[in-house]
């Protein structure tokens, strides 16, 4: 059985085990967090798409921890003006294990 959950503007298929990143939820470490947003699930039954959501599906996790992701740079540069920019950026997650799909 896996589901298609949709948070932080992006989708993610997941099963029940799964460890995911997602954008940082404002959410404690140790507690759960519910996905409510399930744009499809497979399971027993078959595959059921929503439109937009599945209706009554929800997905349950438990945040693990909070981090930041690796460091990426930015560079703007303008040739022959002496314009150059580095900047460094590092992207807050929320490590996610999935613990049940309800459907």
């Amino acid at each position: 059985m896996y589901a298609i959950i949709e948070t932080g503007g992006k989708q993610y298929k997941v099963q029940q085990g799964d460890v995911i990143y997602v954008e940082k939820l404002p959410v404690a470490e140790g507690e759960t967090v519910t996905f409510d947003q399930v744009v499809a699930v497979s399971g027993d039954n078959g595959f059921v798409a929503g439109t937009p959501t599945v209706a009554g599906a929800k997905v349950v996790g438990k945040v693990e921890k909070h981090g930041k992701g690796k460091k990426i740079i930015v560079f703007k540069y303008k040739p022959k003006k002496n314009y150059r920019k580095k900047q460094g950026h590092r992207q807050p997650y929320t490590k996610v294990v999935i613990e049940k799909i309800e459907a």
